[in-house]
């Protein structure tokens, strides 16, 4: 199996630390830039603090990159960013640019690797990066439990990790993760952890690449993650359950005014809208089309079950 060993800095470990997160954003300043291949989605990611510490200090597990402005960063995450404010993390990263020779600029495109059930040690249970560790590695190295340091580092950061109070999902993950070794079963596995609300959204966006399925609108900040069958209803923050749509076609869907025939995947519009608020051209001109945008991957594509459970609510 490989795993990640990402290196971060103490700063947006310990504030990330002090309370329980769903997924976080370990974000790199400069967007735009090489895809992280490193490692499939589903697998574990270590968190690796800088000298001085030089230690792994938590683990998580890799769900997606995506690249955002960071005011849609800051809207997906919060202070799953690792900062308390949007002043404070902007400023950090107005930092880092000035730091690599960058420009300043008001919403700079940085990458963010989400993160899906974050585990973050107490320094006694902090563990000292392999020796073999060299001073030019700067972001991070991928490691192999099939060889002796890449056996011995994923053997330490299991068995410590188990020790923490996690949900039975992440450690039923953890304890399966030994047994992990294709993309295919790194995906399979990740379905066993909580995936949150901050990854959803990072994950419905990427399979959709950033456009409203159903008007194909690519304004970024008017694009939101619907859930086909709602999270209160006992819908998943899965992909197949999600759907990229611009806000008012988002609140109409959740209204039933809108719906996906499961069948053909063509667009539904309720002549409600018409009935109730004397309105509706701008809607109408999409009834009977098929989605314009789909994700490439099958098993991304909106699922039948949850399409047929929003169906059986949507009113003609």
């Amino acid at each position: 199996m490989n795993f990640y060993v990402g290196v971060t800095d103490y700063n947006w470990f310990d504030f990330l630390r002090r309370e329980p997160r769903e997924d976080v954003n370990f974000w790199k300043p400069l967007g735009g830039g090489t895809k992280f291949g490193a490692v499939p989605s589903g697998a574990p990611f270590l968190l690796k603090l800088k000298k001085p510490y030089h230690c792994i200090a938590g683990i998580g597990f890799f769900t997606n990159q995506i690249d955002l402005p960071i005011s849609m960063a800051w809207d997906m995450f919060g202070p799953r960013n690792g900062f308390g404010s949007y002043q404070d993390f902007a400023q950090a990263i107005q930092k880092y640019r000035v730091a690599n020779g960058k420009s300043p600029e008001v919403n700079p495109l940085i990458s963010c690797l989400v993160l899906t059930a974050p585990v973050f040690f107490r320094k006694p249970d902090w563990i000292p990066a392999p020796e073999s560790w060299g001073n030019s590695i700067v972001t991070g190295k991928v490691y192999d439990t099939k060889e002796p340091v890449g056996a011995q580092l994923w053997a330490a950061v299991s068995a410590t990790q188990l020790r923490y109070q996690q949900d039975a999902f992440t450690r039923e993950l953890a304890t399966d993760a030994m047994a992990l070794e294709s993309p295919g079963i790194y995906r399979e596995a990740l379905t066993k952890v909580r995936v949150g609300q901050g990854a959803f959204r990072a994950l419905v966006t990427q399979a959709y690449e950033k456009k409203c399925a159903i008007s194909g609108e690519k304004t970024l900040p008017v694009l939101e993650a619907a859930h086909i069958q709602p999270f209160s209803q006992a819908g998943p923050n899965s992909v197949g359950n999600g759907l990229l749509l611009r806000s008012d076609l988002h609140k109409l869907f959740d209204k039933h005014y809108i719906t996906i025939d499961a069948d053909d995947k063509a667009v539904l519009i309720s002549s409600r809208i018409k009935e109730e608020f004397q309105n509706g051209k701008e809607y109408y001109r999409f009834h009977g089309e098929q989605l314009k945008v789909l994700p490439k991957l099958l098993a991304d594509q909106p699922a039948l079950q949850y399409l047929q459970h929003h169906n059986g609510l949507f009113m003609p």
